[in-house]
């Protein structure tokens, strides 16, 4: 209880309950701190809630959905398959219910005070969080800003009615006939896949020269091939103008190299980039904390703001929008709290997207090795040379892996194909630890997997391929 208006003790403050700031507070704990979480929405974050898992969840549906209307090749005809998307997002909010409600667990396992609220700095010291039932002060000694980020919403197409963001698109009580996504880059491409494999006509319009700007075009190719297979309609140099909305559908005109054009659908979903919560109530420009053009917190090598034992983390500082990245940079921020050497190094975060195929990528390009000084040497393995893929029917991708060709040194991987996500772990660990391509090679990778696809790359850029031809020097 707060007696007036005295403030409590607290070691560290988190601001922010998203894959950052629950790690963060998580690991602030275990090294022995007092750690209050606050935050307005519920535990997990945009990530848990209303993103990632969500997301994967529905996208995971549609595959089985497509799964079982296509298993000729397997010898398999089903007949009157048909979804339910009422308990296909029960089974959605199901997943969300069961991850949060862990984290909810960890959090008081490991002793963290957890306040449902809002919160806005006093001084560099002290903040009151607040709700409508109370608002205590809390006198901190660090604190961790964890905020993340929303979606940006353009002004000719204001969300509401039929233009939705990500989160109002994952929450659609069915599947709508047809489907608008302004933004090709990895929501709008998961969500527009997702939704065109559930029976969707979807029609992506996207500013630059293919989907998926962010991935080399080898990768972006295969997947924009297999969108167009599911009837998928791709404007790549377009541009969104307008939108109009009535009470059945939404109309968007855009222009493709100065030729007008205009599609209309049962709702359009605009997926261009997310804002950092940096504005609002929280209070930043009050105490100091500096930002930069974009809204984003500047900080140091450990995750310090301007205000030394104020920290931020997340979709709030550079660098890339991911969960993954938020949990690290929260580690990080904690260790230094207490005193560890801990510092952020962002050379092995992988990025994914759960598109089908999927794609994945972790290190360097040969682009970006060559502009750092390398003499690169690149080596590629289709998944049709590959026993497991082969028997799954999963014939189309690859993995490339690129090489530093005087140490042998693996520098970056991309891979695209199925579970991506998941093999780009061993080319992350790799590159951490400073791996060669013979380590790969040397190691024995089990068979039949998809694993062996990533020895096969090693094998072909060292120059003796088992299960494909060598290169001719």
């Amino acid at each position: 209880m707060v007696v007036g208006d005295a403030s409590l003790d607290i070691d560290t403050l988190v601001i922010g309950a998203g894959p950052g700031g629950y790690v963060a507070a998580i690991r602030a704990a275990q090294l022995g701190q007092s750690v209050l979480i606050v935050d307005q929405s519920e535990l997990g974050g945009v990530c848990l809630n209303r993103g990632c898992i969500p997301s994967k969840a529905l996208i995971s549906a549609a595959h089985q959905y497509e799964a079982a209307q296509h298993g000729e090749s397997f010898g398999i005809t089903a007949e009157n398959v048909k979804v339910d998307f009422a308990k296909t997002q029960e089974f959605k909010n199901s997943v969300v219910k069961k991850m949060t409600g862990g984290v909810s667990g960890l959090l008081k396992g490991n002793k963290v005070e957890v306040f449902n609220g809002e919160c806005m700095f006093i001084n560099e010291n002290e903040a009151r969080v607040f709700n409508e039932h109370e608002s205590p002060r809390y006198r901190f000694k660090n604190a961790i800003i964890a905020t993340g980020s929303r979606p940006i919403e353009l002004k000719p197409f204001p969300f509401g009615g039929r233009i939705l963001s990500s989160t109002e698109a994952l929450n659609l009580p069915e599947i709508p006939k047809s489907l608008i996504v302004i933004g090709g880059g990895y929501i709008g491409a998961e969500l527009g896949q997702m939704y065109s494999k559930f029976g969707s006509k979807v029609t992506i319009i996207e500013g630059m020269d293919t989907v998926l700007p962010g991935f080399d075009k080898d990768m972006t190719s295969i997947v924009a091939k297999s969108m167009k297979k599911t009837g998928i309609e791709i404007f790549t140099g377009a541009k969104a103008e307008s939108a109009e909305q009535t009470d059945k559908d939404v109309t968007v005109k855009f222009s493709v190299n100065g030729e007008s054009k205009e599609v209309t659908a049962d709702y359009l979903l605009v997926t261009v980039g997310r804002r950092p919560n940096t504005d609002g109530e929280l209070g930043l420009d009050m105490i100091g904390v500096e930002l930069d053009e974009r809204g984003l917190v500047k900080v140091d090598h450990q995750g310090r703001t301007s205000i030394p034992h104020i920290f931020a983390i997340g979709d709030i500082v550079a660098g890339l929008a991911l969960a993954h990245k938020a949990s690290y940079e929260g580690k990080v921020a904690a260790e230094a709290i207490a005193g560890e050497p801990s510092v952020v190094d962002y050379k092995c975060i992988p990025a994914v997207v759960f598109t089908d195929p999927e794609c994945s990528s972790v290190g360097y390009t040969e682009t970006q090795a060559k502009e750092k000084g390398h003499n690169v040497k690149v080596g590629k393995f289709s998944y049709g040379a590959n026993g497991r893929a082969v028997s799954l029917n999963s014939t189309e991708g690859f993995v490339k892996i690129v090489a530093d060709a005087d140490t042998g040194l693996v520098l970056g991987t991309q891979i695209v194909g199925l579970e991506a996500s998941n093999l780009i772990a061993e080319l992350g660990l790799a590159i951490e630890m400073g791996a060669t391509l013979e380590d790969i090679s040397l190691t024995i990778h089990a068979h039949p997997t998809l694993g062996e696809i990533v020895m096969e790359a090693a094998e072909v850029v060292l120059g003796h391929p088992i299960h494909a031809l060598a290169p001719r020097r």
